[in-house]
């Protein structure tokens, strides 16, 4: 399957009105895609308003819900399912689009009032439009797909003979269940029959058409090995730099880049760095809350127990095409990026935290 065909349809993004500015604008179909989830589709005990509401919807989703047909819904936890999409609803469409929607959520003043599904579902759908760019002819590109997905959905970290491998937290966590065979396999774990060993592919060229398939369907079965490009000092000022042509880091650097520039209209270049060597260093940005603590310990000049160091997986250094865009204060250094994990093994990467935390100078 050729990666032009259409990919993630979890997100949406296929139903999505979409501008040649790259603007993701809210569509009566996007928005009954949320109305088909299983917390908003009727159940077999939905009482006759619940049904009544969920069909008028679909018919006209922006139609208009007062409180009072809300309250008629028997099921208090169905009024509440209904009343986050109606904010969401709202949120959405004054907006005007997915990525104003999404600047909103943090760069406002009011509290993020919508649960997190919905949030990554907005940066899923914003991901998959940047790998469209209109810029860049052909089909998008495999790793930078498969590294999109950190943006938005948990990944489950491991060490497999010397290389980082990051693996979707759901999948794996559900192929664990039932050995990759489906009920089959739960019923035969459930019966202490332990079948074959799983034997979970790392993405590559020669599994990239596997990728595309797979995403097709809403699925994320294939690992992204996150090892660095290892550097060896060899004396008198020379080094040897062994490159990783299956690094994952990369196009995660190329898909953060498109991220800031379609959300924040900067321009930066992002490049994977072994390590922080800058007398001057003055800014830094985890890209999860974990990297976050850990570069502030480093500095402040605390000292960092080996465990929490060798759950860095990746520093990378930011530099703005234009100093101008910075504040005054730091224009022209660089900015320093963490991914870690936390404890657990699991990589939560927070995008956010770029839009709100660059040293963007006040526009004013």
């Amino acid at each position: 399957m050729a990666g032009t065909d259409d990919f993630w349809p979890e997100c949406g993004w296929a139903t999505l009105h979409r501008e040649r500015d790259g603007l993701l604008r809210p569509s009566d179909d996007y928005l009954r895609q949320f109305l088909q989830r299983q917390e908003l589709a009727p159940m077999a005990e939905s009482c006759d308003s619940e049904r009544a509401l969920h069909a008028a919807l679909c018919e006209a989703p922006q139609r208009e819900v007062t409180p009072e047909r809300l309250a008629r819904l028997k099921d208090v936890d169905a009024q509440d399912n209904y009343r986050v999409f109606l904010r969401f609803r709202q949120r959405l469409l004054a907006a005007g689009s997915l990525q104003a929607a999404y600047l909103g959520l943090f760069r406002g003043d009011g509290p993020i009032d919508i649960p997190p599904l919905f949030v990554d579902l907005l940066a899923q759908a914003i991901v998959r439009g940047l790998l469209e760019d209109g810029d860049r002819p052909g089909d998008p590109d495999v790793f930078e797909a498969r590294a999109g997905e950190l943006l938005f959905r948990p990944q489950r970290i491991s060490v497999q003979s010397g290389r980082v491998l990051a693996g979707d937290r759901d999948t794996l966590d559900l192929l664990h269940r039932t050995a990759g065979l489906g009920e089959l396999g739960q019923l035969l774990m459930q019966a202490q029959v332990q079948p074959k060993a799983l034997d979970v592919a790392v993405l590559g060229p020669d599994t990239a058409a596997r990728y595309w398939n797979a995403a097709a369907r809403g699925h994320h079965p294939l690992l992204l090995d996150l090892s660095p490009e290892i550097t060896q000092e060899l004396g008198h000022g020379l080094q040897f730099t062994l490159k990783n042509g299956r690094s994952g880091l990369p196009a995660l650097a190329r898909v953060l880049e498109r991220w800031v520039l379609q959300l924040l209209g900067v321009t930066v270049h992002i490049t994977p760095v072994p390590r922080i060597d800058d007398e001057h260093w003055r800014w830094h940005i985890g890209l999860d809350v974990d990297s976050s603590a850990l570069l502030n310990d480093l500095y402040q000049g605390a000292e960092v127990e080996s465990e929490r160091q060798r759950r860095l997986l990746g520093l990378f250094r930011l530099e703005f095409s234009d100093p101008a865009d910075m504040r005054s204060d730091v224009a022209g250094r660089p900015v320093y990026l963490g991914l870690a994990h936390a404890a657990d093994g699991v990589l939560r990467c927070k995008p956010q935290n770029l839009l709100i935390n660059l040293p963007l100078r006040d526009p004013s």
